[in-house]
């Protein structure tokens, strides 16, 4: 791995009262010290001390910038290595003439991700460990910040490390048959490789059961509002964000395109997508907007199907039902307040036991509602258990159903008369894989390709 010293800004570029340069390296401490002016040079102070200065340039000799430098000596360090935090006024001008003056003493620009890289490099942190650094900055909601954190901490590392204790063990007995054929061991190494590989098909399985909850809690659920034009969906888009993003009138048709919002629904991350009404047009740009709307369909988690209580329900009302027969709905009613027209009878005969929520947007009635609804069918109360690993990472995920693959495999073939070498394949896999998800043997290019995904200063 790279040993220069690298910098980078920490902080949001922007006006802000406190803007950070760090710094990570052999020479962090030495650059900083050409720049500092304090009551004593950064080389002597204590690790783990914060000392006040000035910055000073040093071609020029003039004060630069008022700082407080943190000092961190390896390898109590977030690298492991000697760290640096540069603390001086927020703004773009002031950091970045910061940054600048420390990379014109010899720091080189920090790649994206490159302090969290080195982190794993140099054993401070396993690769679930830093993929879940970045799921925490990228949190939307508590639960998922919480869920990252977990990773962050090792709870899914030492849930792997300890399914691959017992792969190991597993291994151990079929090296022995192999290595000592003269025993007549076969047998036995069979049935130890049935119970050990059974616990861990197991555990895997547990994993992986945890994925869907945790693939929401990272990435949010993608929830397509759909229903005829003027039922109330911009109004419902609104409702959930509680600002004005979609324009709100009584025309047919006004949302003409697909609209996108973030919201945190009792901790569901939700990504809202209100489409256009879906009908047959002869606009052609309300047709565009609805052809985009049935793309959107068909990838949504989550569907909000609104219908109009004051208006009797149409075919295209019964053609949503049909299109979404197979999917998560749940069906919204809307305009309560209003004299009834719909036959709530069919609407509750489509649903088919999928839930029902009466409201009224424009009374802000039944929101409330709508909100339980989303969290009873998706997390039904229990995502608050704080004792539960999940698994929230695509790559993690992949390779967890290749090793159950593989364990699968391998019951299959110790109980029916396989030679244990062959059977071996199977176990020595499965052990490479849970190796995977933690960083072990995996190629320099994938490394690189998840820690290029972080910002800048990380």
């Amino acid at each position: 791995m790279k040993t220069d010293t690298i910098a980078a800004i920490s902080t949001a570029l922007g006006e802000g009262a406190i803007g950070i340069v760090r710094l990570s390296g052999d020479q962090a401490i030495a650059i900083a010290d050409k720049l500092f002016r304090g009551r004593q040079p950064l080389e002597s102070v204590a690790s783990h001390t914060i000392v006040y200065g000035h910055l000073r340039d040093v071609d020029e000799e003039e004060m630069m910038e008022e700082v407080m430098v943190t000092v961190m000596r390896a390898p109590r360090t977030y690298t492991r290595e000697d760290v640096i935090e540069l603390n001086c006024h927020g703004g773009l001008v002031s950091v970045n003439r910061v940054l600048q003056a420390v990379l014109k003493q010899g720091a080189r620009l920090a790649e994206p991700g490159e302090f969290t890289k080195r982190a794993f490099l140099n054993g401070r942190i396993d690769l679930s460990q830093a993929e879940g650094v970045m799921d925490l900055i990228r949190s939307k909601t508590d639960r998922a910040m919480r869920t990252a954190l977990r990773q962050v901490e090792g709870r899914l590392s030492k849930k792997i490390q300890q399914l691959r204790q017992k792969v190991l063990e597993t291994v151990a007995a079929v090296e022995v048959n192999i290595d000592y054929p003269e025993y007549d061991a076969e047998t036995i190494t069979a049935q130890v490789i049935y119970e050990k590989m059974t616990v861990v098909h197991s555990e895997i399985e547990d994993l992986l059961q945890t994925a869907k909850q945790g693939k929401v809690l990272r990435e949010g659920l993608a929830t397509a509002i759909i229903g005829r034009p003027n039922v109330g969906k911009s109004s419902l888009m609104n409702s959930l964000v509680q600002e004005a993003k979609a324009i709100v009138t009584n025309i047919p048709g006004t949302t003409r395109d697909v609209l996108e919002e973030y919201v945190n629904v009792r901790g569901v991350p939700l990504r809202l997508i209100d489409t256009a009404g879906i009908r047959e047009t002869d606009d052609q740009v309300e047709r565009i907007g609805v052809a985009r709307s049935r793309q959107v369909l068909q990838e949504a988690d989550l569907v909000l199907l609104v219908l109009n209580y004051a208006e009797k329900l149409t075919v295209e009302d019964e053609a949503l039902f049909e299109a979404t027969r197979d999917m998560d709905v749940i069906v919204i009613v809307n305009k309560t307040d209003q004299y009834r027209e719909i036959d709530m009878n069919r609407v509750q005969q489509l649903a088919n036991d999928r839930p029902i929520v009466s409201m009224s947007l424009l009374h802000d009635e039944g929101t409330t509602v709508l909100e339980e609804a989303i969290q009873s069918l998706f997390f039904a109360g229990g995502i608050e258990g704080g004792d539960l690993t999940y698994v929230s990472n695509t790559r993690h995920i992949a390779l967890l159903e290749q090793a159950y693959h593989h364990t699968t495999e391998a019951i299959n073939a110790s109980t029916e008369g396989v030679p244990v070498d062959l059977i071996q394949i199977d176990v020595t896999r499965t052990w490479e894989l849970l190796g995977e998800i933690i960083g072990q043997d995996v190629h320099e290019h994938l490394i690189d390709q998840l820690f290029a995904q972080f910002c800048l200063g990380k």
